[in-house]
């Protein structure tokens, strides 16, 4: 008898969903898109004026105290948004990791030393999906294999505005597969670090990414791809005078915006969120089940 109840358990736990809410019709979203800046403290967020960015938050939940990992520096938070784990798991404890630099390593990983993505996850498990990764700081690309990803295309010199066309070329292309894309820019972080948080030039810089932001909208609605598409914007960290890596407020929290099918609207999330939960948002939006290593949830108030 103890012996049919573990495999019952057995079973249930492999067969089961990532997550189920009593009642409700598992989502299946055609394509996510993260619109990810870098730096982006919540002062900073609430000071800069940025309507496209409103727009979203309006026609969707926004969070204003998302926490992010520590340390809360660049490349170890972005791995944590993507994979679904903290450091502790992926094993990518500073910017200066490669996979020959390794200083904790990753609690799994695949053939080719990679922790797995959220990429991966999509690859292998929801049918002709296509994904796509822009960035314009070398070392973002680093985690993550790119067997799992269809188009990466990086920029120099902090150009980022190329690749909201070249994201919008694939979106378009790809329009009746699903799709995720990861759409960032770094000029935010660098301008924070030039001339400090909260300067001139760092507001400046969030109110310039939201011009071309809204550019981007607008071409996805001209082409009808703005209603079935769920959208994520999403940041790594805040800063302190001309930096950042410690663990106050400032540096430890950050906006968390997501709008699409089945999501509130006009909602203000008030449970607990951390930057670990987009990996896992997206798995449950395309219906996959989690890595057994990850430790990011589902915020369920999100949803309608």
């Amino acid at each position: 008898m103890f012996k049919k109840v573990i495999a019952l358990i057995v079973i249930l736990i492999t067969c089961s969903p990532l997550i189920v809410f009593s009642g409700d019709k598992l989502p299946k979203s055609k394509r996510i898109i993260l619109i990810a800046l870098d730096g982006i403290s919540i002062e900073g967020y609430q000071k800069a004026r940025h309507p496209n960015l409103d727009k979203l938050a309006e026609q969707g939940v926004l969070s204003l105290k998302t926490r992010n990992v520590m340390p809360s520096v660049t490349l170890p938070n972005w791995t944590s948004h993507l994979t679904g784990s903290g450091p502790e798991q992926h094993g990518v404890v500073g910017n200066d990791w490669t996979l020959e630099n390794i200083k904790l390593p990753a609690i799994v990983k695949d053939n080719s030393g990679y922790y797995p993505s959220i990429f991966e996850v999509l690859k292998k498990q929801v049918p002709n999906v296509k994904t796509a990764f822009y960035y314009n700081w070398g070392p973002l690309v680093y985690p993550y294999n790119q067997n799992y990803l269809d188009e990466v295309s990086f920029l120099e010199n902090d150009g980022y505005v190329e690749n909201y066309r070249k994201a919008f070329d694939f979106i378009e292309e790809n329009k009746n597969q699903p799709t995720c894309v990861f759409l960032y820019s770094v000029h935010t972080d660098h301008a924070g670090h030039k001339h400090n948080w909260m300067s001139p030039e760092y507001i400046q810089s969030i109110e310039e990414a939201d011009v071309h932001i809204g550019e981007f909208l607008s071409w996805m609605k001209e082409k009808g791809l703005y209603k079935d598409t769920h959208f994520m914007f999403i940041s790594d960290h805040g800063g302190v005078g001309n930096g950042h890596g410690g663990v106050s407020p400032t540096e430890m929290e950050v906006p968390w915006c997501i709008t699409g099918p089945t999501i509130k609207k006009g909602t203000l999330l008030e449970e607990p969120n951390n930057t670990v939960n987009t990996a896992a948002t997206i798995a449950y939006l395309f219906n996959c089940q989690i890595p057994l290593p990850w430790v990011g949830e589902v915020p369920r108030s999100i949803f309608e």
